[in-house]
Order: structure tokens, then sequence, then C-alpha cells
């Protein structure tokens, strides 16, 4: 009987008014992240591009956020790619880009990244570009 009473008693106090106002059930929003910058396109196919002849792939962005953005890094996936954008801050509405130069040394498929780490945000976001170099 006793631990009947105990039982109740911990049922009672477990949905008391009291935790209403400790558990944040009520008056709760789900804040949506938003990017602040809006790539024209995030994955790029340049076909078919002749061998020895470096090829420009230009990702261009707009800062859709309230603040000045910053692109902190910029990092291709390889050796055989250099890479080049915005070394000043991109204000709110402006645009911006980031370039890769891809050196179409071996023939055949390829398919190459760059990751791009900006003040808004830390994890890098990553750009690809596909073609096929084709001897000449």
């Amino acid at each position: 009987m006793k631990k009947l009473k105990i039982t109740v008693l911990l049922a009672v106090l477990a949905f008391s008014p009291f935790y209403a106002g400790i558990l944040p059930f009520e008056n709760t929003s789900v804040k949506v992240i938003i990017d602040a910058i809006k790539w024209k396109s995030e994955s790029v196919d340049v076909g078919n591009i002749p061998q020895g002849k470096p090829k420009v792939i230009r990702f261009e962005f707009t800062n859709t956020s309230s603040k000045p953005i910053v692109i902190e890094n910029v990092a291709p996936s390889c050796g055989c790619t250099t890479a080049d954008y915005t070394k000043t801050p991109i204000l709110p509405g402006k645009k911006g880009f980031v370039e890769a130069s891809y050196n179409a040394a071996n023939p055949g498929a390829f398919m190459k990244t760059v990751n791009v780490t900006t003040s808004d945000s830390k994890t890098p976001k990553t750009l690809s570009f596909k073609g096929v170099v084709v001897a000449g």
C-alpha cells in the first residue's frame, strides 16, 4: 500500500503544472537555417575540352544575408586545379565568384571539386565540375 501511495504521488508530481514552465513545449519555434550564399550553380559540366589547354570554370553567387560575407578559404581537390575568388567582402545583395582553373593535361573523363569556406559558415561548401579531356 505504501508503494502505491509513493507511485501515485510521483505520478501526480510528474504531470503537475509546476513542470510546465521548465519544459519548453509551449511557444517554441523551429529556426530554419538559410544559407547566406545563393550559388548560381554548384555543379558544372564543361563537356569536351582540348588536352593541354587549361579550362577556367566560374562559380558565381549572391550574398542573400544582411551582413558582408568574406571567402576565407578555397581548396581545390587536387594539384591539377588552381583557384581564384573574390578577395573583398561581398556586401548584402552583391555578387562574388570562385574560379577553378583545371589543367587538362591527361585525356579522359574527370570530376573535380573545390571546397569553399566563408565567414558565414565554417562548414565548407563543395562545388564540382566534370567533363572529358579530348586528345588533340
